[in-house]
This record gives C-alpha cells, structure tokens and sequence, in this order.
C-alpha cells in the first residue's frame, strides 16, 4: 500500500520560510517521480514543483521559481520543498504526489498517488 505523508506546514510570517516534507512508502521511490501541488480554497488545484527519479531534473512553476527548492533523499524516501520568501498568495494545502509515468507530469491527472495535504498559513 502506497503511503504519501506530508509535514512541516503552519503559520508563517510574509516574507519567511517553512520546509515541507513527504515520506514515501509501499513504493519504489526511486521509480517515481514527485511532485507538489497545493490548492487553496475556491481555486483550482496548482502545480508547484516536481523532481524526476533520479532527482537530476526539476522543474517549478513560475509563480515560485527562484523561491522555492524541491529535492529529495533516496536514502530516506523522502521528498521536500523548500520555501523563502512566502507571499500572500502562497497560502494553500499543499499535497504530495508520486507518479511513474515520464514525461515532465505538471498536472494533476499524471499523478498516480497523493498524500493527505499540509496546510500552510500566512500572516500579514
């Protein structure tokens, strides 16, 4: 059974930082590729980031290009997210999702298997 849990939201200051994180089980990390998504209320679910198998490839959004860093740690099955510099408009859950299709998967419908979410705040 495929398990994706995310950590590390809150409440966080504009302007700070939070590091989310995914653990990974019941699957061969290695074979997938992951991503993170995150979705606030009253919108569409947005793509954030992904990073492929080997972890040699990322790819971001533009609206968090320069700002956050995905990476991931094969050893420990796990995959985060690195946030500066929040904005206002980063509040959102933020989901984890593991695919094995290829490509360069930037929607929702590529990923095989999501985690349960993280909520990530903002304060004015």
């Amino acid at each position: 059974q495929v398990q994706l849990v995310e950590s590390g939201g809150g409440l966080v200051q504009a302007g700070g930082s939070l590091r989310l994180s995914c653990a990974a089980s019941g699957l061969t990390f290695t074979s997938y590729t992951m991503g993170w998504f995150r979705q606030a209320p009253g919108n569409e679910g947005e793509f954030v980031a992904f990073t492929v198998r080997s972890g040699g490839i990322t790819y971001y959004a533009d609206s968090v290009k320069g700002r956050f860093t995905i990476s991931r740690d094969s050893a420990k099955n796990t995959v985060s997210l690195q946030m500066n510099s929040l904005k206002p408009e980063d509040p959102a859950v933020y989901y984890c999702a593991a695919t094995w299709r290829g490509g360069l998967p930037t929607i929702r419908e590529d990923y095989n298997y999501w985690g349960q979410g993280t909520q990530v705040t903002i304060s004015s």
